[in-house]
Protein backbone atom coordinates (compact mmCIF):
# COMPACT_ATOMS: atom_id res chain seq x y z
CA UNK A 1 0.00 0.00 0.00
CA UNK A 2 1.04 3.32 -1.09
CA UNK A 3 1.86 5.86 2.18
CA UNK A 4 -1.36 8.20 2.15
CA UNK A 5 -0.46 11.31 4.39
CA UNK A 6 -2.05 14.30 3.82
CA UNK A 7 -0.41 16.68 1.08
CA UNK A 8 1.82 19.07 2.47
CA UNK A 9 5.06 19.67 0.31
CA UNK A 10 5.78 21.28 -3.01
CA UNK A 11 9.42 21.00 -2.38
CA UNK A 12 11.26 20.10 -5.38
CA UNK A 13 13.46 17.10 -5.57
CA UNK A 14 15.60 15.12 -7.88
CA UNK A 15 15.73 11.20 -8.20
CA UNK A 16 17.56 8.76 -10.01
CA UNK A 17 16.77 4.81 -9.92
CA UNK A 18 13.45 3.27 -10.02
CA UNK A 19 13.98 -0.04 -9.10
CA UNK A 20 12.71 -2.19 -6.22
CA UNK A 21 12.87 0.05 -3.60
CA UNK A 22 13.20 3.63 -5.49
CA UNK A 23 10.04 2.89 -7.18
CA UNK A 24 7.83 2.80 -4.07
CA UNK A 25 9.70 5.73 -2.70
CA UNK A 26 8.65 7.85 -5.70
CA UNK A 27 5.19 7.04 -5.46
CA UNK A 28 4.78 7.93 -1.02
CA UNK A 29 7.08 11.30 -2.42
CA UNK A 30 4.69 11.96 -4.80
CA UNK A 31 1.76 10.97 -2.18
CA UNK A 32 3.52 13.65 0.49
CA UNK A 33 2.85 16.39 -2.23
CA UNK A 34 6.50 16.36 -3.42
CA UNK A 35 7.25 17.93 -7.19
CA UNK A 36 9.71 14.83 -8.01
CA UNK A 37 11.65 15.04 -11.23
CA UNK A 38 12.92 10.86 -11.96
CA UNK A 39 14.95 9.31 -14.04
CA UNK A 40 16.04 5.67 -14.91
CA UNK A 41 17.92 3.63 -17.66
CA UNK A 42 14.22 1.53 -17.62
CA UNK A 43 11.81 4.00 -20.05
CA UNK A 44 8.94 1.87 -18.62
CA UNK A 45 9.38 2.91 -14.84
CA UNK A 46 9.54 6.23 -15.77
CA UNK A 47 7.18 6.47 -17.47
CA UNK A 48 4.91 4.90 -14.61
CA UNK A 49 5.97 6.97 -12.35
CA UNK A 50 5.24 9.82 -14.66
CA UNK A 51 2.07 8.11 -14.54
CA UNK A 52 1.33 8.90 -10.93
CA UNK A 53 2.45 12.28 -11.41
CA UNK A 54 6.33 12.73 -11.39
CA UNK A 55 8.14 14.53 -14.43
CA UNK A 56 10.47 13.52 -16.83
CA UNK A 57 14.34 14.02 -17.29
CA UNK A 58 16.02 12.36 -20.42
CA UNK A 59 19.63 11.96 -18.34
CA UNK A 60 21.35 12.41 -15.41
CA UNK A 61 22.09 15.67 -16.01
CA UNK A 62 18.79 17.01 -16.46
CA UNK A 63 17.57 15.30 -12.83
CA UNK A 64 20.84 17.40 -11.24
CA UNK A 65 19.96 20.41 -12.99
CA UNK A 66 15.66 19.85 -11.74
CA UNK A 67 16.18 20.48 -7.89
CA UNK A 68 17.69 21.77 -5.09
CA UNK A 69 17.72 18.01 -3.61
CA UNK A 70 18.91 15.00 -6.14
CA UNK A 71 18.84 11.66 -4.31
CA UNK A 72 19.67 8.74 -5.75
CA UNK A 73 19.31 4.76 -5.17
CA UNK A 74 21.21 2.68 -7.31
CA UNK A 75 22.66 -1.09 -8.15
CA UNK A 76 26.25 -0.82 -6.67
CA UNK A 77 29.90 1.04 -6.72
CA UNK A 78 29.90 1.50 -10.50
CA UNK A 79 26.58 2.49 -11.19
CA UNK A 80 27.18 5.36 -8.37
CA UNK A 81 30.36 6.43 -10.18
CA UNK A 82 28.62 6.65 -13.64
CA UNK A 83 25.52 8.74 -12.19
CA UNK A 84 27.66 11.00 -9.99
CA UNK A 85 30.90 11.77 -11.44
CA UNK A 86 32.12 12.86 -14.91
CA UNK A 87 31.09 15.72 -17.00
CA UNK A 88 27.55 14.17 -17.45
CA UNK A 89 27.22 13.27 -13.13
CA UNK A 90 25.04 14.84 -10.84
CA UNK A 91 27.81 16.67 -8.71
CA UNK A 92 29.14 18.75 -12.31
CA UNK A 93 25.76 19.71 -13.29
CA UNK A 94 23.96 20.03 -9.93
CA UNK A 95 22.65 23.61 -8.89
CA UNK A 96 24.53 25.71 -6.54
CA UNK A 97 23.70 25.00 -3.01
CA UNK A 98 22.32 21.65 -4.53
CA UNK A 99 22.53 18.64 -1.70
CA UNK A 100 23.29 15.44 -3.50
CA UNK A 101 21.89 12.60 -1.46
CA UNK A 102 22.42 8.76 -2.16
CA UNK A 103 20.58 5.95 -0.74
CA UNK A 104 22.25 2.83 -2.78
CA UNK A 105 24.51 0.43 -0.92
CA UNK A 106 27.77 0.68 -1.83
CA UNK A 107 31.25 0.65 -0.51
CA UNK A 108 32.53 3.54 1.82
CA UNK A 109 35.07 3.65 -0.69
CA UNK A 110 33.50 4.18 -3.92
CA UNK A 111 30.93 6.89 -1.69
CA UNK A 112 34.36 8.83 -0.37
CA UNK A 113 35.26 9.32 -4.21
CA UNK A 114 31.69 10.87 -4.52
CA UNK A 115 32.14 13.34 -1.34
CA UNK A 116 35.58 14.70 -2.25
CA UNK A 117 33.91 15.36 -5.77
CA UNK A 118 31.11 17.09 -4.54
CA UNK A 119 33.44 19.10 -2.04
CA UNK A 120 35.37 20.71 -4.43
CA UNK A 121 32.47 21.72 -6.49
CA UNK A 122 30.91 23.56 -3.63
CA UNK A 123 27.95 20.47 -3.33
CA UNK A 124 26.63 19.32 -0.29
CA UNK A 125 26.55 15.33 0.05
CA UNK A 126 25.17 12.80 2.22
CA UNK A 127 24.60 8.50 2.28
CA UNK A 128 21.51 7.58 3.42
CA UNK A 129 21.22 3.93 2.78
CA UNK A 130 18.27 2.56 4.01
CA UNK A 131 17.35 -0.43 5.73
CA UNK A 132 13.96 -2.78 5.01
CA UNK A 133 11.88 -4.70 2.50
CA UNK A 134 10.33 -3.59 -0.62
CA UNK A 135 6.76 -3.73 1.44
CA UNK A 136 8.41 -1.66 4.17
CA UNK A 137 9.03 0.65 1.07
CA UNK A 138 5.66 0.59 -0.22
CA UNK A 139 4.44 2.02 3.18
CA UNK A 140 6.68 4.82 4.03
CA UNK A 141 8.08 2.32 7.02
CA UNK A 142 11.77 2.47 5.69
CA UNK A 143 14.73 3.31 8.23
CA UNK A 144 16.97 5.61 6.94
CA UNK A 145 20.72 5.84 8.67
CA UNK A 146 22.37 9.37 7.45
CA UNK A 147 25.70 10.55 7.73
CA UNK A 148 27.14 14.12 5.56
CA UNK A 149 27.03 18.13 6.73
CA UNK A 150 24.60 18.40 9.70
CA UNK A 151 23.02 21.60 7.57
CA UNK A 152 23.06 19.09 3.86
CA UNK A 153 21.02 16.55 5.98
CA UNK A 154 18.39 18.86 7.82
CA UNK A 155 17.46 19.85 4.26
CA UNK A 156 16.85 16.55 3.46
CA UNK A 157 14.83 15.29 6.56
CA UNK A 158 11.70 16.49 5.23
CA UNK A 159 12.15 14.33 2.37
CA UNK A 160 13.34 11.47 4.68
CA UNK A 161 10.43 11.75 6.77
CA UNK A 162 7.74 11.00 4.23
CA UNK A 163 9.39 8.03 2.72
CA UNK A 164 10.60 5.76 6.31
CA UNK A 165 9.48 5.58 9.84
CA UNK A 166 12.80 6.12 11.77
CA UNK A 167 15.46 8.57 10.51
CA UNK A 168 19.04 8.17 12.53
CA UNK A 169 22.25 10.54 11.60
CA UNK A 170 25.39 9.10 12.86
CA UNK A 171 28.47 11.74 11.67
CA UNK A 172 29.45 13.93 9.21
CA UNK A 173 31.27 11.48 6.82
CA UNK A 174 31.04 7.47 5.79
CA UNK A 175 29.24 6.48 8.97
CA UNK A 176 26.12 5.57 7.20
CA UNK A 177 28.31 3.30 4.92
CA UNK A 178 29.66 1.32 7.71
CA UNK A 179 26.67 1.37 9.61
CA UNK A 180 24.51 -0.23 6.45
CA UNK A 181 27.09 -2.76 5.86
CA UNK A 182 27.55 -3.75 9.86
CA UNK A 183 23.91 -4.48 9.35
CA UNK A 184 23.65 -6.23 6.20
CA UNK A 185 26.73 -8.98 8.03
CA UNK A 186 24.41 -9.43 10.80
CA UNK A 187 21.57 -10.09 8.24
CA UNK A 188 23.52 -12.00 5.83
CA UNK A 189 25.36 -13.95 8.52
CA UNK A 190 21.66 -14.56 10.25
CA UNK A 191 20.41 -16.45 6.74
CA UNK A 192 22.94 -18.57 6.79
CA UNK A 193 23.28 -19.54 10.67
CA UNK A 194 19.87 -20.27 10.37
CA UNK A 195 19.96 -22.65 7.55
CA UNK A 196 22.47 -24.77 9.74
CA UNK A 197 20.37 -24.65 12.43
CA UNK A 198 17.28 -25.62 10.46
CA UNK A 199 19.44 -28.20 8.42
CA UNK A 200 21.06 -29.92 11.94
CA UNK A 201 17.27 -30.19 13.15
CA UNK A 202 16.03 -31.93 10.18
CA UNK A 203 18.37 -34.42 10.43
CA UNK A 204 17.67 -35.07 13.83
CA UNK A 205 14.42 -35.47 12.72
CA UNK A 206 12.08 -32.15 13.84
CA UNK A 207 9.15 -31.37 12.25
CA UNK A 208 9.89 -28.25 9.94
CA UNK A 209 7.34 -26.21 11.08
CA UNK A 210 6.98 -26.83 14.69
CA UNK A 211 10.79 -26.47 14.30
CA UNK A 212 10.19 -22.62 13.07
CA UNK A 213 7.89 -21.99 15.37
CA UNK A 214 9.78 -23.33 18.68
CA UNK A 215 12.50 -21.05 16.86
CA UNK A 216 10.18 -18.01 16.40
CA UNK A 217 9.40 -17.88 20.71
CA UNK A 218 13.14 -18.40 21.40
CA UNK A 219 15.87 -16.65 22.72
CA UNK A 220 17.35 -16.57 18.93
CA UNK A 221 14.11 -15.34 17.10
CA UNK A 222 14.90 -11.51 15.76
CA UNK A 223 12.63 -9.31 13.78
CA UNK A 224 14.15 -10.36 11.14
CA UNK A 225 13.80 -14.36 11.74
CA UNK A 226 10.17 -13.55 13.06
CA UNK A 227 9.28 -11.70 9.61
CA UNK A 228 11.00 -14.83 7.27
CA UNK A 229 9.30 -17.69 9.77
CA UNK A 230 5.89 -17.43 7.65
CA UNK A 231 7.58 -17.90 3.91
CA UNK A 232 10.27 -20.69 5.25
CA UNK A 233 7.39 -23.07 6.68
CA UNK A 234 5.65 -22.40 3.17
CA UNK A 235 9.06 -22.92 1.69
CA UNK A 236 8.17 -19.43 -0.29
CA UNK A 237 11.54 -18.21 -1.40
CA UNK A 238 10.30 -15.51 -3.83
CA UNK A 239 12.64 -12.72 -3.92
CA UNK A 240 12.05 -9.62 -1.35
CA UNK A 241 16.30 -9.58 -1.14
CA UNK A 242 17.84 -12.01 -4.07
CA UNK A 243 20.79 -14.21 -2.88
CA UNK A 244 22.92 -12.54 -5.90
CA UNK A 245 21.90 -9.44 -4.04
CA UNK A 246 23.39 -10.70 -0.59
CA UNK A 247 26.55 -11.73 -2.17
CA UNK A 248 27.03 -7.99 -3.73
CA UNK A 249 26.59 -7.16 0.17
CA UNK A 250 28.99 -9.40 2.01
CA UNK A 251 31.38 -8.89 -0.52
CA UNK A 252 31.21 -4.92 0.23
CA UNK A 253 31.20 -5.99 4.13
CA UNK A 254 34.88 -8.39 3.66
CA UNK A 255 36.26 -5.66 1.49
CA UNK A 256 35.57 -2.52 3.67
CA UNK A 257 36.48 -5.11 6.29
CA UNK A 258 39.88 -5.28 4.85
CA UNK A 259 40.30 -1.67 4.06
CA UNK A 260 39.75 -0.99 7.62
CA UNK A 261 41.92 -3.88 8.92
CA UNK A 262 38.96 -5.51 11.00
CA UNK A 263 39.14 -9.36 10.63
CA UNK A 264 36.09 -10.57 8.98
CA UNK A 265 36.29 -14.58 9.48
CA UNK A 266 32.94 -14.71 9.49
CA UNK A 267 31.63 -12.49 6.95
CA UNK A 268 34.00 -14.14 4.74
CA UNK A 269 32.28 -17.58 5.40
CA UNK A 270 28.70 -16.11 4.62
CA UNK A 271 30.07 -14.42 1.38
CA UNK A 272 31.75 -17.82 0.10
CA UNK A 273 28.20 -19.37 0.90
CA UNK A 274 26.55 -17.25 -1.05
CA UNK A 275 29.34 -16.94 -3.82
CA UNK A 276 28.38 -20.95 -4.42
CA UNK A 277 25.01 -20.55 -4.22
CA UNK A 278 24.76 -17.56 -6.31
CA UNK A 279 26.52 -19.51 -9.17
CA UNK A 280 23.61 -21.62 -9.46
CA UNK A 281 19.40 -21.49 -9.52
CA UNK A 282 19.25 -19.77 -6.31
CA UNK A 283 20.96 -16.70 -7.49
CA UNK A 284 17.47 -14.61 -7.79
CA UNK A 285 15.94 -16.85 -5.25
CA UNK A 286 15.54 -14.69 -1.73
CA UNK A 287 18.47 -14.87 0.33
CA UNK A 288 16.99 -17.15 2.94
CA UNK A 289 16.82 -20.05 0.04
CA UNK A 290 20.53 -20.61 1.24
CA UNK A 291 19.01 -23.17 3.60
CA UNK A 292 18.61 -25.00 0.38
CA UNK A 293 22.68 -25.23 -0.46
CA UNK A 294 23.09 -26.19 3.10
CA UNK A 295 20.16 -29.55 2.58
CA UNK A 296 22.07 -30.15 -0.25
CA UNK A 297 25.58 -29.92 1.46
CA UNK A 298 23.94 -32.64 4.11
CA UNK A 299 22.45 -34.99 1.57
CA UNK A 300 18.58 -33.99 2.40
CA UNK A 301 16.30 -33.50 -1.03
CA UNK A 302 13.18 -31.97 -0.91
Amino acid sequence: MPHTQEKQHTQTVGWIGLGKMGSPIVRNLLAAGFDVTVYDVDTARVDEAVGLGARRAEDVASVARSAPLVFSIIPDDDVLRKVALGTHGVIENANDGAVYIDMSTVSPTASGEVREAARKRGVGYICAPVSGSTVLAGNAQLTVFASGAKEAYGLALPVFQAMSARQYYVGEDQQARYLKLAINHLVGSTAVLLAEALTLGTKGGLDWAEMLDVIGDSVAASPLVKYKLDPLKKRDFSPAFSSRQMLKDMSLVVDAGVEAGVPMAAAALVREQFSHYAQGDGAELDFFSIVRAVEAQAGLTR
